[in-house]
């Protein structure tokens, strides 16, 4: 049986365009799961990943954001 990679949170914010803190938040709300590393580190397992990104887990990604076309600076 192949080993699944396992995918650091900056990694999965990588792949649905958000901040690692917020990988970190669904984990915590159990809506991805994750395996902590003996030093307390949150890891995913990439095959996981992949199938939230496809929606193969019978619900919606977590919160997939449109990357922003343009940012417009505010001045004050």
């Amino acid at each position: 049986m192949e080993r699944d990679r396992l995918l650091t949170p900056g990694e999965v914010a990588a792949l649905f365009r958000v901040d690692p803190k917020t990988v970190t938040r669904w984990a915590a709300a159990g809506r991805i799961g994750s395996i902590r590393t003996p030093g307390g580190h949150r890891r995913f397992r990439e095959s996981e990943v992949r199938a939230l990104l496809r929606g193969e887990f019978g619900g919606e990604p977590p919160a997939q954001r449109e990357p922003a076309d343009e940012v417009t600076p505010v001045l004050s």
